[in-house]
């Protein structure tokens, strides 16, 4: 099996740490009888994790990054930038791209994408990650997807995904991001399920809310 490229039929909910809470929910769920799952793959977090173990400047900034309050607002936005744009700016490592390319020509490279970042750390009992690191969708492309598999990267350092971690004490360095790639659906009406009130937390009320045609890609999480 692949340390760098899992399709959804290799994952399950004890590879959290390999494909992020994402990941592990689209690999157990696809499993599931009578539930259609749009095919897709994860680049685990051991490719993020080589990409800035292989930048020394990256690891400098991170450094400077640990030692920062929320207070600083400026120096926040000034490093997170500059990491951003160092691991957007790194080549993917050949073999890591010649193992994307694969399962891409397997699905399909004429197909429209979901590219989706993993985080290993997401929906926790005491703080929820949501929406904090990028989703880009539709993108059409080998070299288009590659170059958002890296903004992905990128985008566990985004200025509100590194203030979050800063005012809840998390290490940036313990916080690791896999990316999922997933074929596209297009439908007539699109939403997300509540399995409690996301405005009074009451646990005995589940609330949809949806829309007509498509609000994000499919996802359990």
């Amino acid at each position: 099996m692949s340390s760098y490229v899992l399709g959804f039929e290799d994952i399950d909910k004890t590879k959290i740490m390999v494909v992020g809470g994402k990941g592990a929910n689209l690999g157990e769920i696809s499993k599931v009888e009578g539930i259609r799952v749009p095919d897709g793959f994860c680049i685990s977090t051991e490719a993020f994790k080589r990409i800035i173990g292989e930048t020394p400047s990256t690891n400098e900034l991170l450094d400077q990054l640990s030692i920062l309050k929320v207070e600083d607002r400026n120096k926040i936005s000034e490093l997170s930038g500059e990491i951003r744009r160092l691991i957007e700016g790194i080549a993917i490592p050949e073999d890591i791209h010649e193992e994307l390319v694969r399962h891409l020509s397997r699905l399909g490279e004429e197909n429209a994408y979901a590219v989706r970042s993993s985080a290993t750390a997401e929906d926790l009992p005491a703080a929820s990650f949501a929406g904090q690191q990028d989703t880009y969708l539709n993108i059409i492309g080998k070299e288009v997807i590659l170059e958002h598999v890296s903004k992905c990267w990128a985008s566990l350092y985004a200025e509100r995904a590194v203030t979050y971690r800063i005012q809840n004490g998390f290490d940036h360095r313990k916080v690791h991001l896999a990316v999922v790639v997933q074929k596209m659906i297009f439908p007539q009406a699109a939403g997300i399920l509540f399995t409690a009130d996301p405005v009074t937390s009451n646990r005995k009320v589940s609330s949809i809310d949806a829309s007509s045609a498509l609000v994000r890609p499919w996802s359990p999480a």
